[in-house]
């Protein structure tokens, strides 16, 4: 260790030789790189109609989100994109939650994804879904220590420039709460309408009610309430043992007037599936609970074909 003399400055430390590469396409930025930048100016107006990204070729794009972490939202999404893939219907999941992406610890797939001529990045494929992560991007040891515009900019990649094809549905897998990554994200993306995810305890339908009011204010539709770790079924005799309390999700999708997709199970064996990333509902497709999953996405697409809503991704 080295002292400072009176009046001398401490001079910049090398760049480390072991940073780890990601993913070339992606642009990833570290908090050096922005240090001492101002801050950029707003876009006019016309320059961001310029700079708007469409997908015409995705007919529904489906956020899942929850007011809380902890609640099962990434379980729920996996599973629900393969009950609707089961059906016949193309499908893309895209993993939105740059800090804690789970999508490639369940989906069991852990490549970095490949370039197309284009230079558009190529979807990896597990189960029949089309998968896109950071996850995918970056080494699973290297913290996302980012800024909500960084994390948008990471976003805007992930949607732009990867080669979704065509999909019936692309849902995206939000990061919990209703802070800034969430809020940037949807105001962002115009989506076709959001799932909020609950179990059925107080504590987390109190931030249900803080997501549909986010989703409302922001002018996103709400698709439904699905309420995860409903009851224990019993594997020997099927008795159902409600652990937390009965119908908080049902109780809350009648106080706000939106429809209430159904109820999952509590089960060891869909953490253990997601675990060693064969879904539940890819692993053991006759088990109550992916007749509960397959039961939610049939109620959606009810849902999505009641409304008519077909509308054109755009991000501003």
């Amino acid at each position: 260790m080295r002292f400072l003399k009176k009046g001398e400055k401490k001079q910049p430390e090398p760049p480390s030789d072991s940073a780890t590469k990601a993913h070339p396409d992606l642009k990833v930025i570290t908090g050096s790189q922005i240090s001492g930048q101002q801050p950029r100016q707003p876009t006019p107006p016309q320059q961001q109609q310029q700079q708007n990204i469409t997908l015409p070729n995705i007919k529904y794009k489906i956020a899942v989100a929850s007011g809380k972490g902890g609640v099962g939202k990434s379980t729920v999404a996996t599973n629900l994109a393969i009950s609707l893939a089961n059906t016949g219907a193309a499908v893309g999941l895209l993993d939105a939650d740059a800090y804690g992406p789970s999508i490639p610890t369940m989906m069991g797939i852990q490549e970095q994804p490949k370039t197309s001529p284009e230079r558009k990045i190529i979807p990896l494929v597990r189960h029949d879904i089309k998968l896109m992560s950071i996850g995918f991007m970056v080494p699973e040891e290297q913290a996302m220590i980012w800024r909500g515009p960084m994390l948008h900019g990471a976003i805007r990649q992930l949607l732009g420039d990867v080669d979704w094809g065509e999909l019936d549905y692309l849902i995206i897998d939000l990061p919990p709460g209703t802070g800034d990554v969430a809020l940037s994200l949807t105001q962002a993306l115009p989506l076709t309408g959001a799932l909020i995810v609950t179990t059925p305890q107080d504590v987390a339908l109190a931030d249900v009610r803080r997501g549909v009011a986010m989703f409302e204010r922001l002018s996103v539709p709400i698709l439904g309430i699905i309420e995860n770790m409903s009851y224990f079924l019993c594997p020997h005799c099927s008795e159902k043992t409600e652990i937390f309390r009965a119908d908080g999700g049902k109780n809350t999708s009648e106080r706000f007037g939106v429809a209430f997709l159904g109820q999952i199970p509590l089960d060891a064996e869909v953490c253990t599936a997601g675990d060693i990333g064969v879904p539940i509902v890819a692993g053991h497709p006759e088990s109550p609970q992916s007749e509960a999953f397959g039961s939610v996405g049939s109620e959606l697409a009810a849902v999505l074909e009641e409304s008519g809503e077909e509308d054109e991704l755009t991000i501003l």
